[in-house]
């Protein structure tokens, strides 16, 4: 009987814990603000890159009764690079979903480590956007933001945001390569050369770009200076450029920085840490638009992945790259 007890009293215990979390709470008003507030979003997704800018919207506003804006201000951890700056117009979206910028301060300034904009207009909210473009002395580090606002009536309000990892891996878009031309890929340097540049940098060469129309399995090509000669048909490799490159081919691995913007994948730090091509052979044959190469340097200092934006039958391409320094 004891025990028959306890259990009915912890059902009636759970039962009514059961019955409490289905109740709904009671919707309460929220309270007017009655001060400067402020609020904070980051737009931008995906890895943070050196150049590449990360973008914020920042949100501010005051009671018409208390005041108006008077300046807001970013202070980020690391300066950023050239291209910083906080917008000196807020946004609204119009019935077609068009966001219309309107003028409410004077363009913005920087001053080491803050950007700052004074407003020039009578207005109690505005939201302003913030592009920091990330420096090369924020490469693999962590960088902070503290946004603030003040108003007419001497208040202040700040909103921190981060920290942000940004990413150790480099990009390089719109490259352009072409057959016996701009044939000669460094990774090390993200660009491409010719002949007599490549015999320059023999040691920083490791892809060939070549197209050959026949067979029609081979038509756009990288292939490692290294690889046997039925994958460089015709190529007469400058002296000294023979080093022999990694490469696998990938398809549906459309990079979203890398393609301008037109896909929703990225490929970070740990997509390019983690690919393994140890059994990788040094040549990647039948590439077309929207492909890819993973790639290894033969002196293990690198691994990049190359996209392909664009293929001509005339045997020319563009190319673009984020590239890891192992």
């Amino acid at each position: 009987m004891r025990f028959i007890k306890k259990n009915i009293a912890v059902l009636v215990v759970f039962s009514t814990l059961l019955f409490s979390s289905c109740q709904k709470d009671e919707y309460v008003v929220p309270d007017p603000v009655s001060d400067l507030t402020n609020d904070c979003i980051k737009r931008t997704i995906g890895p943070n890159i050196v150049s590449l800018p990360i973008e914020f919207a920042y949100a501010m506003a005051i009671p018409k009764s208390k005041g108006k804006l008077v300046s807001a201000q970013v202070e980020a951890s690391i300066a950023g690079a050239t291209g910083t700056y906080l917008e000196h117009r807020s946004y609204f979206t119009n019935t077609s979903g068009v966001d219309v910028p309107v003028t409410v301060g004077i363009p913005s300034s920087n001053e080491g480590k803050a950007t700052k904009v004074t407003f020039s207009v009578d207005t109690t909210a505005a939201t302003l956007r913030y592009f920091y473009v990330i420096p090369e002395e924020a490469r693999g580090q962590s960088v902070t933001f503290t946004f603030s606002a003040t108003s007419s009536n001497g208040q202040t309000v700040s909103y921190k945001m981060g920290p942000y990892t940004i990413a150790k891996m480099g990009i390089k878009r719109n490259i352009a390569v072409s057959n016996g031309n701009l044939a000669y890929v460094s990774i090390e340097n993200m660009t491409a050369y010719t002949a007599a540049e490549a015999a320059a940098n023999a040691g920083k060469v490791d892809l060939v770009y070549l197209y050959r129309a026949t067979p029609t399995t081979f038509t756009h090509a990288l292939v490692s200076p290294g690889a046997e000669s039925i994958y460089l048909p015709g190529v007469t490799l400058p002296s000294g450029v023979n080093r022999s490159t990694k490469v696998r081919k990938v398809f549906n691995l459309q990079d979203r920085n890398l393609a301008n913007l037109q896909f929703g994948i990225y490929v970070d730090d740990k997509d390019l840490q983690e690919v393994d091509l140890t059994d990788a052979p040094n040549y990647a044959l039948g590439l077309r638009a929207e492909a890819g190469t993973w790639v290894e340097t033969a002196d293990k200092k690198y691994k990049a992945y190359i996209f392909v934006n664009s293929v001509n039958a005339n045997g020319s391409a563009v190319i673009s790259m984020l590239r890891y320094t192992l």
